[in-house]
């Protein structure tokens, strides 16, 4: 029996991962690359590297599944990339990605304009450096020369399907992604590239998530057969809710890797008055309404890195938070390195540990972070909560390895988590799709690996940490400019 290969290209890693016609992994493939700030605010990325990545990935799991062979190759990625090409498709920029924050001027100027507010209800995307809407006109302010000279402004997704397969398409949830695209009619909106003083002919034709072709390309770096079918996939956001829950469950999706996000899957397109949250399709009938958060994974990784200094595993980090008791025994993070997105839309936004006195040791601080990660969560998902009856909360992502985490999860929100057997949910969204398109046979199990229940003591503090949280942000966000 051949197998469904699903991949998903991620901030700092692409994943390959087998999938049977059951849902069950059979073979992953991890390679990770790296990300480059030149510059304060500045988040880049080689996409040469991750166009080798995804290379290595795919052949890596084609050479240990032989001799089955991939009866579909469908594929995720992160949003918000962007990258200048030539007439020739070569890169004449770095990707600028999601976390880069350097047209933050021009972003509060425009995001409190009547222009910016009316760009947001047509995109359904908050106008935030995040955007590659903003990421333009920071390039066409700053960087004339080089955007005045880019043939095509495309992103990492498109970049790789050019150099693997020779098309130059994107798919609708991607293109969503961009702020440039009208949720409305699922076409560039006229408006906004106006605005920004571009051409349609300088972005890719818009395809459906489901579009479908055969692996045609001869002396392929790839191993996969010709006549493979590949189905360009959609965002890595919209997939891993597309795997996970269904419109009509309301339930949220919660994922993080590097960054994190809540979603809830919607048949109808919804915006905030406040300008709160995004609306993206995931294909022409269905859409994810929620938000997103920079500080994932990553403000772990930095405060293992760099303040802890430390040799230790995550999964020692997180044993040490256990010893902790709920609310870190009053120390309040603000986990905000990154800037931030939702709600609060802030690039400015910094990190702040409050609280600390002699008592406070190593694992107060890593316990303290990651309830600052969950808190971020939780001010994405009461927005949703407080227009839908939810029902509980599918997570996923890395994160969902972590007992101690999805315990916190569940105590701040006082919903039961779910866990599936497999985490990697984008990828396994990316096969869902595509063998919805070609209706193929797949199983996803309903069966949960793990299901977390509230504790109500710990619940009642972290509702009063939580209230803490939002205050201290409030109190000091003057003066995080």
């Amino acid at each position: 029996m051949d197998y469904y290969l699903g991949v998903d290209i991620g901030t700092t890693a692409v994943k390959a991962l087998a999938f049977s016609q059951s849902g069950e992994v059979l073979a992953i493939q991890t390679v990770t690359y790296g990300m480059q700030h030149p510059q304060p605010g500045w988040s880049e990325q080689n996409p040469d590297e991750i166009l080798e990545g995804v290379i290595a990935s795919i052949n890596k799991v084609v050479s240990e599944m032989l001799p089955l062979n991939p009866a579909l190759v469908s594929f995720s990625a992160a949003m918000h990339s962007l990258l200048l090409t030539n007439l020739l498709g070569k890169p004449i920029s770095p990707c600028i990605i999601w976390a880069d924050n350097r047209s933050e001027e021009i972003t509060t100027n425009l995001r409190e304009s009547k222009k910016g507010n009316s760009f947001y209800h047509k995109s359904g995307v908050p106008i935030h450096s995040t955007s590659p809407l903003c990421k333009l006109l920071w390039l066409k302010e700053n960087q004339p020369d080089i955007f005045n000279s880019a043939a095509k402004f495309i992103s990492t997704k498109e970049y790789v399907f050019h150099q693997l397969f020779a098309k130059e398409l994107v798919d609708i949830s991607i293109a969503a992604a961009s702020g440039l695209l009208n949720i409305q009619n699922l076409k560039w909106d006229e408006d906004i590239l106006e605005y920004i003083g571009i051409s349609e002919s300088k972005l890719s034709p818009i395809v459906s998530t489901k579009h479908t072709f055969n692996f045609q390309v001869e002396n392929s770096k790839l191993l996969i057969p010709l006549l493979t079918p590949i189905i360009i996939g959609a965002s890595d956001g919209a997939l891993a809710n597309f795997s996970s829950a269904s419109a009509e469950s309301n339930n949220l999706v919660v994922s993080m890797g590097t960054s994190g996000a809540v979603r809830l899957s919607s048949r109808n397109i919804s915006t905030d008055q406040n300008m709160r949250t995004f609306c993206y399709p995931i294909k022409e009938d269905e859409y994810i309404i929620g938000g997103a958060t920079n500080n994932g994974a990553v403000v772990m990784q930095w405060l293992k890195d760099s303040i802890l200094r430390t040799e230790d595993t995550f999964e020692n980090l997180f044993s040490h938070a256990e010893s902790v008791s709920a609310g870190s025994e009053g120390l309040i993070f603000l986990p905000y390195i990154l800037g931030e997105r939702a709600p609060i839309y802030n690039s400015n936004a910094k990190g702040v540990f409050f609280g600390l006195n002699i008592q406070h040791r190593q694992a107060h601080l890593i316990r303290a972070a990651m309830e600052g990660i969950t808190f971020c969560l939780f001010s994405i998902g009461k927005l949703l909560m407080e227009n839908t009856s939810i029902k509980g909360i599918y997570a996923s992502g890395g994160f969902a390895k972590s007992s101690v985490w999805l315990q916190m999860l569940t105590d701040v929100f006082n919903l039961n988590v779910f866990v599936a057997e497999t985490v990697e949910s984008s990828a396994l969204g990316a096969v869902k799709l595509a063998c919805e398109s070609l209706e193929l046979p797949f199983t996803i199990s309903q069966d949960f690996e793990n299901i977390y229940k509230p504790n109500e003591t710990n619940h009642l503090i972290y509702k009063k940490s939580f209230q803490k949280f939002e205050r201290i942000y409030e109190a000091l966000k003057d003066e995080m400019n």
